[in-house]
């Protein structure tokens, strides 16, 4: 009885380097952005504030997903296990 664990593999030192850099220096830009910006304190801060909840919930939302992806997986892999012992039982009897 073989169970896929769903994680078809590992991601790789270099794509997370890359994430992290890419992240980094989006955050560099924008926050340049917004300093250098010719408009009053009060729409920089709106704007930062802005940034920082689009951040926050871009965060959030793909945890949200993938916890629901994985939930969904363990389901089936549970569903699976219940039908090959099914299966199995019924051979036996057979």
């Amino acid at each position: 009885m073989s169970i896929n664990t769903g994680h078809p593999h590992p991601d790789s030192q270099a794509w997370k380097m890359f994430t992290l850099l890419s992240f980094g220096v989006a955050l560099v830009m924008m926050a340049g952005g917004i300093y250098f910006m010719e408009a009053s304190f009060a729409a920089k801060g709106f704007y930062a504030m802005s940034a920082i909840m689009l951040v926050h919930t871009s965060i959030t939302t793909t945890k949200t997903l993938r916890d629901t992806e994985e939930a969904d997986r363990f389901i089936n892999r549970i569903e699976e296990a219940k039908t090959e012992k099914l299966l199995m039982e019924m051979n036996k009897g057979a």
